[in-house]
């Protein structure tokens, strides 16, 4: 048991269980269940993170991390009851060893179970992501130049995958001299971690597009998408824009900037795309993260089987 983790690690751990017999006098067979459900977690951590579990690993621990590994026992059919035991043996030891060890970990307080259901994504079908895009124009309700921006926005977080801070943090500088010539974007997004992503013609040309028609200075270093009085465009603005197109084509409530995101991953995935591949494009940090989308994938086909199939 607790073979994945170092030994000061697996020592502590036994020092928990030790802790959790003796002085609070638990039932050998919780205590057993606990060990268990600690050791699959070190053993999920260990292959999520690319090598044994240290102190580090657990100092660092971020919500992402929780919610990868919440997803994947949801994905391996465990019961509420079962996960909500894990999760509370996993946050038992993280305060043992920080009263133990000084070894704080604030994102084991801040997950709930509740964050197993929202790990896996939603995605939009192709049809409804391209309506969602093109209503921009056709139901644009203020100055044309804001059409055209909410068009290119949208476009850009669908075709090339971008979280909504990332898109709005993009600065007239990244798009070059020549937005419709643009074919690929370098992004900073979450831990500063770096990637190049991929971007459409249809994309740059919208791009270029709102570039040419934003009425505002648009400056090196500045942000490229603007909001109607010049300033930086927010995410709540770009969040009641898109609720309000939901609404008037009667798209479903999942139809958000983020599903936009989800959409790009799982359509890539649907027509033959690799994890790693996607993985890079998403920027994720570990593959685990990005395997959520096979839930995703594996549910639809067993929907069409079921739909399709003559004994179905």
């Amino acid at each position: 048991m607790f073979t994945q983790a170092t030994d000061e690690i697996a020592r502590s751990a036994r020092a928990w269980l030790a802790r959790l017999a003796g002085e609070r006098r638990l039932a050998a067979r919780t205590v057993a269940g606990y060990g268990r459900d600690l050791d699959g977690f070190l053993a999920f951590l260990a292959a999520h993170r690319g090598g044994p579990v240290r102190s580090a690993e657990l100092a660092g621990l971020e919500p992402a991390d929780l919610r990868a590994w919440l997803a994947a026992r949801q994905n391996r059919g465990y019961a509420r009851s079962s996960t909500a035991r894990a999760l509370a043996a996993v946050r038992g030891f993280l305060r043992f060893l920080e009263r133990t060890r000084d070894i704080a970990c604030p994102a084991a307080r801040a997950i709930r179970l509740g964050c197993v259901h929202r790990a896996l994504p939603r995605a939009l079908a192709a049809e409804e992501a391209e309506i969602l895009a093109a209503s921009a124009l056709e139901r644009a309700g203020g100055a044309p130049w804001l059409a055209l921006r909410d068009r290119a926005l949208l476009l850009l977080l669908w075709g090339s995958g971008l979280r909504i801070g990332e898109a709005l943090g993009l600065s007239r500088q990244a798009l070059g001299p020549d937005p419709a010539a643009l074919r690929t974007l370098g992004i900073r997004g979450k831990g500063g971690r770096e990637r190049v992503v991929p971007v459409l013609p249809e994309v740059a040309q919208a791009l270029a597009a709102y570039c040419a028609a934003c009425p505002w200075p648009l400056s090196a270093e500045q942000p490229v998408f603007r909001g109607a009085r010049g300033g930086p465009l927010q995410p709540a603005v770009v969040q009641r824009r898109v609720r309000a197109l939901r609404v008037a084509l009667g798209l479903p409530e999942t139809a958000t900037p983020h599903a936009l995101r989800h959409s790009f991953a799982t359509h890539l995935l649907e027509d033959g795309a690799d994890l790693r591949s996607i993985q890079e494009l998403l920027g994720h940090r570990n593959l685990s993260t990005t395997q959520i989308y096979t839930r995703v994938e594996v549910e639809r086909l067993l929907a069409l089987h079921a739909l399709h199939h003559p004994r179905g």
